[in-house]
């Protein structure tokens, strides 16, 4: 659990995903062309992905992927990063967070 503290904490965006998971690169793609760089962690590829995706359970994940923290903080799964963007709360919460300028 506290390596996976310190890898949300170390960036303003950070995204667990799979290469496998539609969803994942739906919502890799959604941060991509709003012109956001976030750290992508792929959890099936990375040594202790298993053990990151237990901890993403343990902090109430459910699917473990694709999950986004933004500023330190868990937004959630594809559900709510979606929802956040149709109605127009994640371009703000990007620019507080320094991710976004424009």
């Amino acid at each position: 659990m506290e390596k996976l503290q310190k890898m949300i904490s170390e960036k303003s965006v950070v995204i667990f995903s799979k290469n496998s998971c539609c969803m994942s690169h739906t919502i890799k793609t959604l941060f991509l062309d709003l012109g956001v760089n976030p750290t992508i962690y792929e959890l099936d590829e990375i040594n202790r992905g298993k053990e990151i995706e237990h901890a993403l359970a343990q902090l109430g994940c459910s699917p473990t992927v694709p999950v986004v923290f933004i500023g330190g903080q868990l937004v959630g799964g594809a559900n709510q990063v979606m929802s956040l963007h149709l109605n127009r709360s994640l371009i703000p919460m990007l620019k507080r967070v320094g991710a976004l300028w424009l």
